[in-house]
């Protein structure tokens, strides 16, 4: 059967539905409402990310993996000599050569939790560095559920608070940010929180501990990227000198031809 218009129509606006999808998805919570924090990360600041890879460290290696990166090349990439990486990275192996995995049991972690807690080698790049830290930045106390907090952004996470002593513990308030230029801009802030127990860091404190923690997350998701930007600027600064030079010297060459 030979395709109609009406068909090939139909067929482009469902890859254009499709594409919009794709791209509006990093930028949304598990509710489809848009994420309350926006967040650009700065993997090329090396001391954040040497100070995320602690966070991550003491605080989620040891219930999350990163399998598909190695302690020796967080080293190499963030200028750690061996004898720090192993006094202060390396809690559940002794080989610089090994991937960061979890001491944690996975039947058992599937018994306590539900599910066995995921692999974050890749959680950044998969949903993208807003929807981690708002997530981190959005946990609240609910009493109804099972270990007494809940998620803005992923309601009904099975993930306890494990931060809950540095940020302390919020609870949500009906009270919304009037902001009438975000407002008409469609970025919405979502329920303010209303801290009632304080923690071992400032709310900024702990805004700046969030913000290394992905930065070093999202540096995790594609280690060489640094490397590969800066070449990559490199290049085109040399693609266009040559350019310049290629163009005069043809001219050189031509000038007696014309």
């Amino acid at each position: 059967m030979k395709p109609t218009k009406a068909m090939l129509k139909n067929c482009l606006h469902t890859l254009l539905a499709a594409a919009t999808l794709a791209i509006a998805s990093p930028a949304l919570a598990a509710g489809g409402h848009a994420l309350p924090y926006a967040f650009e990360p700065d993997t090329g600041n090396t001391a954040s990310v040497r100070r995320g890879a602690a966070n991550f460290m003491n605080y989620c290696s040891g219930c999350h993996s990163m399998r598909h990166l190695r302690y020796g090349r967080l080293g190499q990439d963030l200028g750690i000599p061996e004898n720090l990486l192993k006094a202060n990275l390396m809690f559940t192996s002794d080989k610089v050569g090994d991937h960061i995995l979890s001491a944690m049991p996975g039947e058992a972690s599937k018994t306590w939790f539900g599910q066995q807690p995921p692999d974050l080698t890749l959680e950044s790049r998969y949903r993208g560095p807003d929807w981690v830290y708002s997530y981190l930045m959005t946990f609240y106390v609910d009493p109804t559920r099972p270990l007494g907090t809940n998620n803005l952004v992923l309601p009904g996470a099975s993930m306890p608070h494990v931060l809950w002593e540095l940020q302390g513990l919020q609870v949500q308030s009906e009270a919304h940010a009037a902001d009438g230029e975000a407002a008409a801009h469609g970025e919405a802030h979502g329920p303010q929180f209303e801290l009632v127990s304080k923690g071992k860091l400032t709310p900024k404190e702990y805004e700046k501990f969030v913000a290394d923690t992905v930065n070093f997350m999202t540096y995790a998701a594609e280690p060489g990227r640094e490397h590969r930007v800066s070449v990559g600027i490199k290049v085109v600064l040399f693609l266009i000198l040559f350019s310049v030079l290629a163009y005069f010297m043809k001219r050189e060459w031509w000038k007696d031809v014309h």
